[in-house]
């Protein structure tokens, strides 16, 4: 596993919107450009068993977006969906990407969303100066794509309770430590090194205290349903699900309900994984994920 210490090693702090955000870059120079949307509340190092492998084939670029890791949690930030989306299409701008694909996981797959809406809104990608870049293709991990079948756990109900200021400042890392246990794979337990590592990149920057705020996308998936979830069902570009199918969160009902209502749906499901199936089986994931981008070339 690479370390925490490691990933942030090789990554780099850039200034978007005058915020500092943590980011991370790599894999085949001048290959397909893969974006990498990690999910609450974690970071970028979500990404790092898989990282090796989907990099022998694409260009892979990743941030950690605000409020998450290792980049700045500000208190007066509003963490809109959208607002972390425009976080993205900045970050793209600055990498002057004209096309890309998407791989995302949890709170990213609403990310995913906004930004697919958005190319849907202007199928152009002009966005005032900007010129945004094309989407090419999503593949989405477990997350919670439609509200209706969204089954969070206690601790993200109480934080988006009116008591979520409290909770946060009473969460303590043994609690943190069994709720992630409560959604792997009973056969693929969080090791010890992620939940430390995990737990660190929360306390960073004070990170405990914006959890409230950032919880808040929970009722943004209720309140812009129909934009995000119509456009997946209104999309021409190929979308993929891979899932982990134990995930008590947004395991198999939620395979069932896209299977339902997109279109042509295009799903692997990883019969013995939960919510994090890239970490918990990454091989797994690589090899789905490749033999989706080989069936759409």
């Amino acid at each position: 596993m690479t370390s925490l210490e490691e990933w942030k090693n090789n990554g780099e702090f850039i200034e978007i919107e005058g915020r500092r955000v943590f980011s991370r870059r790599g894999g085949k120079t001048g290959g397909p450009v893969l974006l990498l949307i990690h999910g609450f509340p974690s970071a970028s190092w979500d990404w790092e068993g898989v990282w090796e492998t989907l990099g022998q084939r694409y260009e892979l670029v990743t941030l950690d977006m605000l409020g998450f890791g290792f980049s700045d949690k500000p208190t007066d930030w509003p963490y809109l969906i959208s607002a972390q989306a425009e976080l993205f299409l900045n970050y793209l701008a600055l990498l002057k990407v004209r096309s890309y694909h998407i791989l995302a996981h949890d709170y990213g797959d609403t990310v995913a969303q906004e930004l697919l809406a958005r190319q849907l809104d202007n199928p152009k990608g002009s966005d005032s100066d900007r010129q945004d870049p094309k989407i090419e293709s999503i593949c989405f991990l477990n997350g919670g794509l439609f509200p209706e079948t969204h089954k969070p756990v206690l601790i993200q109900k109480l934080l988006l309770s009116p008591l979520g200021s409290l909770v946060a400042k009473l969460t303590t890392k043994k609690k943190f430590t069994a709720n992630f246990h409560r959604i792997f794979g009973p056969d693929t337990p969080p090791s010890k090194q992620l939940i430390d590592g995990l737990w660190d990149l929360l306390e960073i920057n004070d990170g405990v205290s914006v959890m409230p705020k950032l919880i808040d996308y929970m009722a943004q998936r209720r309140r812009f349903r129909e934009r995000w979830v119509g456009a997946l069902v209104a999309t021409s570009i190929p979308l993929k699900l891979i899932c982990g199918a134990l995930d008590p969160i947004s395991g198999s009902h939620m395979i069932a309900r896209y299977r339902e209502l997109v279109p042509n749906a295009n799903v692997t499901d990883l019969e013995t994984l939960g919510h994090y199936p890239q970490v918990e089986s990454p091989s797994a994931v690589a090899q789905a994920y490749f033999e989706y981008r080989d069936s759409i070339c």
